[in-house]
């Protein structure tokens, strides 16, 4: 896997390691990792299971940030490259 794909945020990883916004981090990268993976092993459905849930956790970590600090949400989601949350 190279290296690069993994994201490396000095400014979140200073952070506190129980914190949303580094735990939303940490949750990327395990996404991107996984995504990489499938690219070989398409079939690996128990791994796409595991993806879901790790989508879903992300999504409510979101979502909770959003309510709670709106600022902080969007400069992690411009800082990691990820979509929005849709407002319903």
């Amino acid at each position: 896997m190279p290296i690069n794909s993994f994201i490396y945020l000095s400014s979140i990883s200073k952070q506190k390691e129980g914190s949303i916004e580094s735990q939303i981090f940490c949750l990327t990268n395990r996404v991107i990792k996984l995504s990489y993976h499938f690219k070989t092993h398409g079939k690996d459905y128990s791994s796409q299971r595991g993806l879901w849930k790790i989508l879903g956790r992300r999504k409510r970590l979101l979502a909770y940030l959003v309510k709670t600090n709106l600022t902080s949400y969007e400069d992690l989601t411009n800082q990691l490259g990820i979509r929005r949350l849709r407002r319903n």
